[in-house]
């Protein structure tokens, strides 16, 4: 099944790219969260395929919702079309495709596709993670003030001034912050060393699902912003390197 996520997330990438600075349709889902024909099309790409080749397994797909089969599965397909919409809208090229596959509650797979950089992020649980087919693991900085960490912005008010302090307190402690716009993206680049950390509020599943496996398999540690053992229905996360986690957890703690 990893191949069949890694092969659907390359199409879907492919159509997204080929479509980047030239969307017709922008809407808004919020007053200021996007939604353009790319996402719709992207999403429509991989349902059809997984209903052609898993068929009663379900679907929790950003723009669609939750699509249940008949009869009670205990397999689910989590996809975000299009993680990063409003970079996309504005044509910065920083923004991927992700897949992930539950079973009994448990994350089984991620892919996490950039077809801008054809990077394509991939983890089975117990048998690591990939960057393109090579192993990768997370950093071996152990210290807050020389770690890179990312983060970014929920999409309310009330949100995005929590955001903002917690943001603060990072540049103030830590060596760099960044702030790209991509949830996924960032949790991938925590697997691969980019990041030592990546903390955010109000994520959906579809947002985390694949990263936090990518994680966990490179090495690192995902919880909630009290330490307790992270779940990808209720947010916020806070993921690293684990070296780096209890220091990032006691600026959260401020």
């Amino acid at each position: 099944m990893l191949n069949f996520a890694i092969q659907t997330a390359r199409d879907a990438g492919r159509l997204v790219a080929e479509r980047l600075g030239r969307i017709t349709q922008v809407s808004h889902k919020s007053e200021i969260e996007l939604l353009t024909e790319v996402d719709l099309a992207s999403e429509r790409l991989i349902i059809d395929r997984i209903k052609s080749y898993y068929p009663r397994h379900s679907i929790l797909a950003e723009e669609s919702g939750e699509m249940k089969v008949a009869e009670s599965s205990e397999w689910k397909w989590i996809i975000d079309p299009l993680d990063g919409t409003t970079n996309y809208a504005h044509a910065y090229p920083v923004f991927c495709v992700s897949i992930a596959l539950e079973h009994k509650s448990a994350i089984e797979l991620g892919v996490i596709y950039d077809p801008m950089r054809d990077e394509i992020f991939s983890a089975e649980r117990g048998r690591g993670a990939a960057l393109n087919e090579r192993r990768i693991h997370v950093s071996k900085i152990n210290s807050l003030n020389h770690a890179m960490v990312c983060t970014g912005f929920p999409y309310d008010l009330a949100g995005r001034v929590e955001a903002t302090r917690l943001m603060a307190d990072f540049v103030v402690n830590g060596q760099a912050v960044r702030r790209d716009g991509s949830a996924a993206l960032d949790l991938a680049y925590v697997a691969c060393g980019h990041f030592e950390g990546f903390w955010e509020i109000g994520l959906r599943p579809w947002n985390v699902a694949a990263g936090v496996l990518m994680v966990e398999e490179a090495g690192g540690r995902v919880t909630n912003f009290k330490g307790q053992p992270f779940d990808i229905y209720h947010p916020p996360i806070l993921a690293s390197n684990g070296l780096v986690h209890e220091q990032m957890l006691a600026t959260l703690a401020v």
